[in-house]
């Protein structure tokens, strides 16, 4: 029997039957009550569709979180796996609920007492031998912000305990709590962030809030250089330079930045890519092969329609160039991130052009600290037999020898450091996206310098902090941009109220795409791509100017760069 739990919801105990099929008293009320502590006018149902088997009242089950392993064993897997006896199974007919005593594969149906078991999304399953699905996946992501304290700070417990039940019944929102303490919810826009307060406040909490203006997401980037720069990248940026206080180590980072549609694949296939890089101990092994030819065939793609659509403006000895360059970047992929997915690479160095040894610091040679390239090998790029990687060996084992090293535990610390970074960029501390980094870390050593293992973790420490100081400052150095969520506005309106339309459109920084008019009416359509931040201000505005005959649907489109640099300030004219 396995049976899918896409998403829990959250109803009022009278809503739920008082009596069974044969009339008998149900005991849902002081029952779930019991089961579900914190709630006492609220149940939380799981909306489940039976996949497989049948599913009976009162049967036990084993619940499963999308990252349970059953390959790995209870030991290993034992916090993503509980067993759990089942309530009240109920058929959904419009707004009531039926009790129903069992339900075959195909049904859809809602089950009390998963309260404290499921969180979002789940699988249940008669035995502990099952895959679980996958969590959900939506299409719009929540890019609208905010921070909530209670009116009465006496009323915090109780925000607090609304929060976690107003995250469980919404499978798109993201609560969490920020470094300065602030309890920030991010919905996928205005209206849904609305209905989220005001379930907070009249639902979960029941207490009077303080919202704060709304907090749109941004990303970080770089600025991107000409395809005539690019097609010879070894000389286009400099290197930034970090050294651990020990001296002991020295890394040498470069930053590039990629183009867009590759970054849209590598953000659209975050998921993709998590199962690919683990799938040593997943299901996706066993058919993991098509999936990873297909997104490996979609990277290329994406790097050759961004050459095709400069392909009558640039001459096609660079075009070769660059795109001989981008695909290389391709077969030195050591990691992504931010959290080991994201649409930004950490680039081995191209073993061909770099030394391996370079004299830095007071006359002694550095040792170029090699790897193999995982991801490169995990996407089917390269072999883990390849020259290059025989090379990696070799030079590995001679280090080894040297200095005590254990290559692999350091790229590990190199990795955090590039995670800390792409995590929170330098500008506003922000994701990063559409950014690689080449990566050359040195090692340096003397003859009266021996290595000891109590200092391990304070190296490791240091590792980190130079690699995030070295890429932070790279960016810094090459042109740091912003990106901001952009939506897709649908506007219609009167031939009358066009001028104001397209008014507001221009004070909220919209970029409009097209304009119709409508067959057989006095209305004209306007599609235009329009700033998440600017969304607010959007609707209040083409309501007055317009007395409310305008009206507007979002939806989310797409990351755009703001071409403006973020640290431009005015200078003084000599003007009042």
């Amino acid at each position: 029997m396995v049976v899918f739990v896409s998403k829990m919801f959250a109803v009022p105990y009278s809503m739920l039957p008082s009596k069974g099929l044969k009339g008998e008293q149900l005991m849902n009320h002081n029952h779930g009550r019991h089961n579900e502590p914190g709630l006492e006018e609220e149940c939380f149902l799981a909306f489940v569709r039976v996949f497989s088997g049948v599913l009976r009242a009162g049967q036990k089950v084993f619940v499963l979180s999308p990252l349970y392993d059953p390959v790995k064993g209870d030991e290993a897997s034992g916090q993503h796996v509980q067993e759990v006896e089942l309530q009240c199974l109920y058929e959904m007919l419009g707004q009531d609920l039926v009790p129903v005593d069992s339900a075959a594969a195909g049904n859809v149906l809602a089950i009390q007492g998963l309260g404290q078991q499921v969180l979002k999304s789940a699988t249940l399953s008669s035995t502990r031998n099952c895959w679980p699905f996958s969590s959900m996946t939506f299409q719009v992501s929540p890019t609208l912000k905010v921070a909530v304290e209670p009116s009465n700070p006496a009323d915090l417990g109780a925000l607090l305990k609304g929060l976690k039940l107003l995250n469980q019944a919404d499978p798109l929102l993201v609560y969490t709590v920020s470094q300065r303490g602030e309890h920030v919810l991010a919905a996928a826009g205005e209206v849904h962030l609305d209905r989220c307060i005001i379930d907070l406040e009249e639902r979960f909490a029941k207490v009077q809030l303080e919202v704060s203006k709304p907090l749109v997401s941004f990303k970080e980037t770089i600025q991107g250089g000409s395809v005539s720069s690019r097609g010879s990248m070894k000389a286009q940026q400099a290197y930034v330079e970090r050294t651990t206080p020990n001296g002991r180590f020295t890394v040498r980072v470069q930053v590039i930045r990629l183009p867009d549609a590759l970054t849209k694949v590598l953000a659209e296939s975050e998921e993709l890519l998590g199962q690919i890089i683990d799938g040593e101990s997943s299901q996706f092994t066993q058919d993991g092969g098509n999936s990873t030819a297909m997104l490996r065939h979609r990277l290329i793609s994406a790097i050759d329609s961004e050459l095709e659509a400069i392909s009558e403006q640039v001459e096609k000895e660079k075009l070769e160039r660059y795109r001989k360059t981008l695909v290389g970047y391709l077969h030195r992929i050591r990691a992504l991130g931010p959290s080991h997915v994201g649409p930004n690479l950490l680039l081995l160095p191209d073993l061909k052009s770099s030394s391996a040894v370079t004299a830095s610091q007071n006359g002694r040679g550095g040792i170029l600290v090699s790897s193999r390239c995982h991801v490169s090998e995990r996407l089917g790029f390269v072999g883990a037999s390849d020259a290059e990687t025989k090379n990696v060996t070799e030079n590995n084992k001679i280090q080894a020898s040297i200095y005590s090293l254990d290559s692999e535990a350091l790229w590990n610390s190199i990795v955090s450091g590039f995670q800390f970074a792409t995590n929170a960029g330098p500008i506003c501390d922000e994701p990063m996206m559409g950014v690689a980094f080449v990566v050359e870390p040195y090692i340096f050593v003397n003859d009266d310098d021996v290595a000891t293992h109590s200092d391990d973790n304070i190296f490791t420490g240091q590792v980190i902090t130079a690699v995030k100081e070295a890429c932070r400052e790279a960016v810094l150095q090459n042109k740091p941009r912003l990106v901001e969520p952009m939506y897709f506005c649908e506007l219609a309106t009167p031939t009358e109220q066009l001028g104001a339309a397209f008014a507001v459109l221009g004070d909220c920084r919209a970029k409009v795409l097209r304009e119709e008019m409508q067959e057989g009416t006095s209305l004209f359509t306007v599609h235009a791509h329009l700033p998440v931040a600017e969304s607010s201000e959007f609707a209040e505005k083409l309501r007055k100017r317009t007395s409310g005959a305008a009206s507007g649907h979002l939806a989310f489109s797409h990351w755009e760069c703001i071409s403006q640099d973020p640290f431009l300030y005015p200078k003084n004219t000599g003007r009042d």
